[in-house]
Formats: C-alpha cells, structure tokens, sequence
C-alpha cells in the first residue's frame, strides 16, 4: 500500500519535471548574453597579419659581406631567361657522377618549403622563411661558396602549411622583386638591398591568399613589375623606380590567385601577359594604349587548384595543366588588332594524354615534355613527350623502372635532370623517341624536393624541404 502511494507521488512529480525542462528547452535565450561580431569590434585593424602585428614590409635588414658581381652566370626568374626552363649556356655538363658521387661544393640549411633561387652575376637570391624570428627574408649569397652576403626582411607570422615560401625572386641589374607567402610584394636594389617599395596585396587589392601561400612567382619586364593579384584587379603593372601603379586589369569575374605565374606571349606582333587564374585562362595586352585589358579569356578550363604555368606554343597556342584530376587543356588564339578570340582545342584528363600537377611541362623543338600525375594510369609518374600540337598522343616515355614524383627537371646541355621527391638526381639523355638513364644519385637524404632546380656557369642549384646544395657539374 505504501508502495502504490510513492508511485501516486512520483510519476506525477516526474510529468510535472519534464513539462517544466521541455518548457525552458522551448523558451531559454543560451546566446541571449553574446553580442554580434562586426567588423573593428575585436579590436583588430585593417592590415595587419595573422599574427595582429602590421607588416612594415622591408623593415629588417642585416649586411654581412661585400661580393663584387662575377659575369657569368644568370638565372634571373623562374624558368630562366626564356622562360622555358632550358639553361642553352655553352658549358659541358658532366653525363655521369663519376666513381666519388656529386660533387658538393656547399649546403644551406633553409626555413620549411620549396622556395628556389634565382641567380644574377654569381649571387643568388632566395626568399625564405625564418620560423623562429618570424620573418620573410630575401637572403643574398655568393654563388660560389654560399656565403650570406646580406638580407632584407619583414615580419609576418605563418603556420605551416605543408611548406611555407614557395616562391621564386625575378632578379635584373637593378631590382630584386619579390612575393611572400602571404602576398607581400618587395622590391630592393639589387646590389645592395636597399629598399625601394612594398605592397600588401591582402591589404590593397583584397587579394584571397592561395590555399597553400602564394606560389606565383613575380615577372619583372624591364623596370616594370608584373604581378597578378586577384581581388579588385586581376593584374597590375607597377614601375620598379617609383613603386607607382602603371596600370591595373579589371576583374569584373571576380577570377583568384592562383599559384601558377604569369607569362609572355607573342602573337602577330602583339605583346600579352597570359595567366591561370583560378576561373578561367587570359591573355592581357602587355603594351600600347590597350595596354592592361584583357585581349582574350575562357572559363571552359577552370580548375580549383593550378600550379603549373601556361606554356606558350608556336601559332598561337597555350598549353595548360592542373593535378588533382583536372588534366590539361590545348588553347589556340587567333584574330588582332583588339578582336582575338581563343578556342579549345583539345581537353583532356590525366589518363588521356598529357598532364602534371605542380611542375611546368617543357616546350623543346616542337614537342612537350612534362611528368605525368599519379592519377595518370599505366604511365603515372613517368616522364613522357607529345607533340605540341597533339598533347593526347603519347609518343615517348622513360618506361617503368624510371618513374619520378612531384618533383622539378630541366634540359641543358642535351640532357634532361630530373629530380625526385627524395633528393635523388637522375641525368638523362633523350629525344622525341627514346628516353636514356645515363646516371642517378640520390644528393641529399630529404623530403618533398620539389623547388625548381638552376643551371648556370655549370652549377646546379637543388634543395628539399629544409636544405640547398650547390653541385658542381662542368664536364672535366
């Protein structure tokens, strides 16, 4: 009987109990004390960097030694001179490693990432990071021993993203330009790093940093600077002597950064600018009183992620490629004189022809040469040629037993270096037909070898993921 009155009691206690938590669940404000975030309420300004502090950039510098220029060697900017990532000196490089291996004349230990050098009259110019003071730093040295000469810098806080400086300086005998991973522009003087003028492309043209930092790497032409910017302009023209605005493109698609690099093109006698973006390839009057307008654009090839550059082909065409599965497209522009149009030719993925996912294919003698994605079937991983006009006929490749990662390569002296992911150098002989190993050696025991390598004056500047060596390579 005692039992039956509890229950009376508590069964009702327990209705009344959840009417009142299901009523306070309905009706209780859990964000009625929070207050809306609007911009300037958190106390940040415009401006400033991930890590709150503004980016003075240019601010820091440090003189260690004087070297008069060596005449001689040149590798101003990506890919060289010519922008074709083919060193044409007249100097015999060596086909073996001989019974001693490399010949390694010195090392630099450098900050987290696949930023590569740029060299001018025996100095080369990398921008790297230094993780423990924060800063980009444009590290002169000496070709020829290593030695730091100067540097000039800028603090800026980065976390690591799989690497973190991946660009490339544009170097001529008066400027040094340079972009940082967060999209800081800087030029110097060249002899002495001196500094002339900085841009914050965040900051000043709303510009969306790339996933993995900006990996475009600056085109100065003459004493002008080419960088694309994405946001309110898609690129700018800026004189080198004053750090004034030349000209600005519009951007009325809203295209982004990408981490491919602008480059020149011919066609008919007209000069442009072309350039991936992510939303569509273009190409952008380079001269005259059109100069900045877009001549010609196609959104049909729109990867989410580009690295390689677009390779400029004989007759108007433009090869462009991406990785993740994007694989390539085949453009040809045609018209002038402010009517061009551009139409695609061939397109295409991985497995069906021609592809690669962060090096630039190569454009020798009417052919491409470029190494294949994993994604790209039978052939993944090898380095294979087509001819230009057909980048879906495969008709050469290095075969099974020479595959290659993520890594760079380059053509000089008739041969082709190829790097690997893990520090191992191959040196080949080739043509549009055979594929030759005529040595290989793994030079350093890294990771992730993937910076862009240079030849010049028979040196080989390489690195991986925390260190750059200099081989010596002349034939002897």
């Amino acid at each position: 009987m005692f039992r039956n009155y509890l229950t009376r009691l508590i069964i009702p206690a327990f209705v009344v109990a959840a009417l009142a938590m299901l009523a306070w669940w309905f009706f209780f404000n859990p964000v009625s004390n929070f207050t809306v975030s609007v911009p300037g309420m958190d106390n940040r300004r415009k401006g400033k960097a991930s890590g709150g502090a503004p980016v003075k950039i240019g601010a820091e510098f440090k003189f260690f030694k004087n070297q008069d220029d060596l005449p001689g060697t040149r590798w101003p900017r990506f890919r060289g001179d010519d922008f074709d990532n083919i060193c044409k000196e007249k100097i015999h490089l060596i086909d073996h490693w001989g019974k001693n291996g490399p010949v390694i004349l010195w090392k630099l230990a450098v900050g987290d990432g696949h930023a590569a050098p740029a060299v001018y009259q025996g100095k080369v110019y990398l921008l790297d990071y230094d993780e423990v003071k924060k800063t980009d730093q444009l590290r002169c040295l000496s070709l020829a021993t290593g030695e730091e000469l100067w540097r000039r810098g800028y603090l800026v806080h980065l976390k690591r993203n799989h690497g973190l400086s991946r660009t490339i300086p544009a170097v001529s005998d008066k400027f040094v330009l340079t972009i940082g991973p967060r999209c800081q522009v800087m030029c110097v003087k060249r002899n002495n790093g001196d500094f002339l003028w900085g841009i914050d492309l965040e900051k000043e043209y709303s510009t969306e940093i790339p996933f993995w930092y900006t990996g475009q790497c600056p085109m100065l032409d003459h004493d002008t600077a080419i960088i694309a910017t994405g946001g309110k302009a898609l690129l700018i023209a800026v004189d080198c002597n004053t750090g004034k605005k030349v000209w600005e493109t519009l951007n009325p698609r809203g295209w982004k950064m990408s981490h491919s690099s602008v480059m020149p093109m011919v066609f008919n006698g007209k000069k442009m600018y072309v350039y991936a973006a992510i939303g569509g390839v273009c190409g952008i009057s380079a001269g005259g009183a059109d100069r900045g307008r877009i001549l010609w654009e196609t959104g049909a090839f729109a990867p989410s992620v580009v690295a390689p550059s677009p390779v400029i082909l004989d007759n108007g065409k433009v090869f462009i490629t991406a990785g993740y599965g994007a694989g390539s497209a085949l453009l040809r522009v045609s018209g002038g004189e402010g009517r061009y149009r551009v139409e695609i030719l061939q397109m295409f993925k991985p497995q069906e022809g021609l592809a690669s996912e962060q090096q630039t294919p190569i454009f020798s003698g009417g052919y491409l040469y470029g190494i294949l994605p994993k994604d790209a079937g039978g052939l993944r991983n090898q380095l294979v040629c087509c001819k230009a006009g057909d980048c879906k006929n495969i008709v050469m490749s290095s075969g099974k037993t020479d595959r290659f990662g993520l890594g760079p390569y380059m053509m000089a002296d008739g041969k082709l270096f190829i790097l690997n992911d893990d520090g191992e150098m191959t040196i080949a002989s080739f043509s549009p037909s055979r594929f030759t190993t005529l040595d290989k050696a793994r030079i350093i025991d890294g990771q992730d070898s993937w910076g862009p390598m240079v030849i010049t004056g028979g040196y080989l500047l390489m690195r991986d993921s925390k260190q750059m060596v200099c081989l010596d390579i002349k034939a002897r």
